[in-house]
């Protein structure tokens, strides 16, 4: 399924994004590797037998036209696209300056939209072509801590769900992707209520899924045809099944998990989801 085509990836310098890159380079895939750090992408470029360096920064809006030109250019077509690059927080609203909500959601949710809108149109006259969405657990439950990341992250479910609609009869496949914890930087990088860096990570972070065993999974659910992938365990994932099942059970479990002190414990790094 993979080989012979083209993969456009953002935020493929780490994480999620390096671990799929890897994953489809060694399926046979042409990779366009994206993000902002050009030394982490030539270092992954290295490791994907025929990869484009196509780095840039996801919230240079009127630079995407551009950008899409010379990545359909590269092999006269992008066969998918992977929105991932992304950013998220540890910070309580009531705290949480506007800036920060407007950081997270020009990254995480106006910067995948302006770039698959920029790249639907030469798909669709194509007639083929696949978008991933990569959200999160916390785009189906609201999470605390999370405000910004959690708002960022439902559109982007709500949008890719709605191209899905309106483009699968033209060809086009919509998969989104709702990871729970995965061993990445996330929640180093993650924002705190200024906008700080938070610099250090969480364990439920540190313990999660290896970025690898992540992308074997995307990758084997997108083969199967799965339009919404849930990629977590345990907890997170009794989560998101709760929020379909038994919205009202699971807003206490959250308003109970505040109330029993999670904001303080994740200060402290305690490792509690």
């Amino acid at each position: 399924m993979f080989e012979g085509q083209c993969w456009w990836i953002t935020g493929a310098s780490s994480g999620i994004g390096e671990g799929l890159s890897r994953a489809l380079a060694a399926r046979g895939a042409s990779i366009i590797l994206s993000g902002r750090n050009v030394g982490a992408l030539e270092a992954v470029a290295r490791d994907c037998a025929d990869s484009l360096v196509l780095p840039f920064e996801a919230t240079d809006f009127d630079l995407i036209a551009g950008l899409v030109e010379r990545a359909w250019s590269w092999r006269g077509r992008v066969d998918a696209l992977v929105n991932n690059a992304g950013i998220t927080q540890r910070s309580l609203a009531v705290d949480t300056g506007f800036s920060v909500y407007q950081k997270i959601i020009a990254v995480d949710l106006l910067a995948p939209i302006a770039l698959t809108q920029a790249l639907l149109p030469r798909m669709v006259g194509a007639g083929s072509g696949r978008i991933v969405g990569i959200s999160s657990v916390a785009g189906i439950v609201g999470s605390p801590l999370r405000s910004a990341y959690s708002a960022a992250k439902h559109g982007l479910i709500g949008y890719h769900d709605s191209v899905r609609a309106e483009n699968e009869h033209l060809g086009i496949n919509v998969h989104v992707v709702a990871p729970g914890s995965v061993r990445t930087n996330v929640s180093k990088n993650a924002l705190t209520a200024d906008g700080s860096r938070r610099g250090v990570s969480d364990s439920a972070i540190d313990n999660g899924m290896p970025p690898a065993e992540a992308a074997e999974a995307m990758l084997a659910a997108i083969e199967a045809g799965k339009r919404e992938i849930v990629l977590a365990t345990g907890a997170e994932l009794d989560a998101a099944v709760l929020r379909r099942q038994d919205p009202e059970a699971l807003f206490e479990l959250m308003s109970a998990v505040v109330r029993a002190g999670y904001a303080k414990e994740m200060a402290t790094d305690s490792g509690k989801v």
